[in-house]
């Protein structure tokens, strides 16, 4: 119990003693622990609109002739092939016909004297959900357009791939600023603990004089980064869901953010960012007190 009570003590000691070094160090770790969970969660959040447009994207096949029973399990086979898909509709001129006709509503009479037939046979393809698919519907199309029969392809390519670029690009940020809040977070926890420890050298030799023990000595400082790190990731994660909910109720009524519904970093993936940011400070600051005691 004199064991815990002294580390205790001596945590707030050295804290009241450096707290402008440990203000500073603790923003440091607000602003990474801000900056990488924003980037995850608009990452997170391009997965799920993926999933979201994937359900109304397809691929329509245009057929050189009509297919046969027999052809059109040939060809589910054939596209089958490539990838899982979650459905395939096989859509004749007459079915073509009528769905252009219901489109054009009431200006419909300028296909009275048009045969169907000048509509080609195809078939529509529905992809699996999932943003694997989506950053590989290009690929599909290319294999489709390939198969014996199809004379054209088309699915929204101009948006997929745009999509397909923007997610890329968000997965690599969101690497990029965790690496970073890596470095930054060891690094600043590891120097910011070794400057107050050097400052305090002449303390720690009367305390190695009188016998204290390792552990006496690492406790305050270790005790100091597991505290840096869960005030620290903690503030981060409370101001990033406060930016979260002002995002949402200024601009998710309108434009591209309405088109599915904005949602928060999952209680898992806040979990694993706030135990992740407490083990990097807590090495840090192992890092700056092993250093220390080994001179």
């Amino acid at each position: 119990m004199r064991f815990f009570l002294f580390i205790f003590t001596q945590t707030l000691r050295n804290i009241r003693h450096s707290w402008g070094v440990q203000l500073m160090t603790l923003f440091t770790v607000i602003l990474s622990v801000l900056i990488f969970s924003f980037f995850y969660l608009i990452y997170s959040n391009m997965l799920q609109a993926g999933e979201k447009f994937g359900e109304e994207l397809r691929l329509t096949v245009y057929l050189q002739s009509p297919l046969n029973p027999a052809d059109q399990k040939e060809f589910k086979e054939k596209v089958a092939a490539f990838g899982k898909v979650d459905k395939i509709n096989f859509i004749t001129s007459e079915q073509a016909f009528q769905r252009l006709a219901k489109q054009l509503g009431n200006d419909r009479d300028v296909l009275a004297d048009l045969d169907p037939a000048f509509l080609p046979f195809s078939a529509e393809i529905y992809p699996h959900k999932d943003i694997s698919n989506l950053t590989r519907i290009k690929e599909f199309a290319d294999y489709l357009k390939n198969l014996p029969g199809v004379q054209k392809v088309q699915y929204g390519q101009a948006w997929v791939e745009r999509f397909s670029h923007f997610v890329k690009l968000l997965r690599f940020i969101v690497i990029i600023s965790g690496t970073l809040l890596i470095l930054t977070t060891m690094f600043m926890v590891s120097s910011t603990l070794r400057l107050t420890l050097y400052a305090r050298q002449d303390e720690l030799k009367v305390l190695r004089y009188l016998g204290a023990t390792n552990s006496y000595i690492k406790g305050p400082v270790l005790i100091e980064g597991f505290a840096l790190g869960l005030f620290g990731s903690s503030l981060g994660l409370g101001a990033l869901f406060f930016l979260f909910q002002w995002i949402k109720n200024h601009f998710s009524s309108a434009g591209f953010l309405n088109l599915f519904e904005l949602r928060f970093l999952p209680m898992t993936n806040s979990a694993i960012i706030l135990l992740g940011s407490i083990m990097l400070c807590t090495l840090g600051s192992l890092l700056s007190i092993r250093r220390l005691l080994k001179r």
